[in-house]
C-alpha cells in the first residue's frame, strides 16, 4: 500500500485537477484508490454539513466508498489561510488526527492521493505549516507547477524546500493555467533542466471546460508507477 502527497507552487494552480486526474489514471490501471484533503478552507453547507468542493472532487474520482469526514477532517467555511480560519473557529489542526484518517483510508485502498492546501509553506497554525504535515506523513511528493509568468522562481524555491525536507520525490507536473501564456513550452523546458532531480511526469493543457473527461493531459502513468514501485 502506498500514497502520494500533492503540493503546488501556490494556491489555485491545479492541485485538485491534477490529484483527480492521478486518481482516475490509477483507477484505470486497476488499483483501488482513495483521495484525501486533510485541510480545506472554503466550504458550503450540504446536507447539513460543511463540505469543500475540492474534497468532493477527490471523493467522486475515487473508486471506493469514502466517508467525507475521513477524507476531509478539517474543513472551514471561509476561504482564507487555514491557520486564520482555524484560529477563528477555535480549532487546532492535529496531525495525529490526520494520520489516523490517512491510515484508515490506506487500509481500504491500494493507493491514497493526499492533496495539500495552498503552497508548501502555507501555515496550518502559528507553529506548523503544510511542509510539517508532509514530513509527518512521509509520502513521496509530487509538485504541481502552475505554468504562468513567475512560475520558474516559484517552482525552484518550492523544489529546494522539498529537497530540504528529505522526503521522497515522485516528480513534478506542469499545469498550464493561463490560456494566452505564449512561452509555456519554453518555461516547461527550463524547468526540466533546473528540476533534473525531479522526474517530469507530464503536463496538463489549459482548458476552458473543466469536465475531466475532456481535459487534455500527457501524464505518464508508467513513469509514475515505476517511480513509486507500485505493483498490481
Amino acid at each position: 500500500m502506498s500514497g502520494l502527497y500533492i503540493t503546488g507552487t501556490d494556491t489555485e494552480i491545479g492541485k485538485t485537477l491534477v490529484s483527480t486526474l492521478l486518481i482516475q489514471l490509477l483507477v484505470q490501471q486497476g488499483f483501488k484508490v482513495a483521495g484525501m484533503k486533510p485541510v480545506a478552507s472554503g466550504a458550503s453547507m450540504l446536507e447539513g454539513e460543511l463540505k469543500n468542493e475540492d474534497a468532493l472532487s477527490l471523493i467522486q474520482a475515487s473508486n471506493i466508498e469514502l466517508d467525507y469526514k475521513t477524507v476531509n477532517p478539517y474543513v472551514f467555511e471561509e476561504a482564507a489561510s487555514p491557520h486564520i480560519v482555524a484560529e477563528k473557529a477555535g480549532v487546532e489542526i492535529e496531525f495525529n488526527e490526520i494520520i489516523k484518517n490517512y491510515n484508515e483510508l490506506q487500509n481500504q485502498s491500494d493507493h491514497v492521493i493526499v492533496e495539500g492546501v495552498g503552497g508548501w509553506y502555507a501555515p496550518l497554525s502559528n507553529h506548523t505549516t503544510v511542509a510539517d504535515l508532509a514530513e509527518k506523513l512521509q509520502l513521496p511528493v509530487i509538485l504541481v507547477v502552475g505554468i504562468r509568468l513567475g512560475c520558474l522562481n516559484h517552482a525552484l524555491l518550492t523544489a529546494q524546500a522539498i529537497r530540504q525536507a528529505n522526503l521522497p520525490i515522485a516528480g513534478w507536473i506542469a499545469n498550464i493555467v493561463e490560456q494566452d501564456f505564449s512561452s509555456a513550452e519554453e518555461n516547461i523546458s527550463a524547468l526540466q533542466h533546473f528540476l533534473n532531480d525531479f522526474p517530469f511526469l507530464g503536463s496538463v493543457c489549459y482548458q476552458t471546460d473543466l469536465n475531466l473527461s475532456s481535459i487534455k493531459h500527457t501524464i505518464n502513468i508508467q513513469n509514475l508507477t515505476k517511480t513509486l514501485s507500485i505493483k498490481k
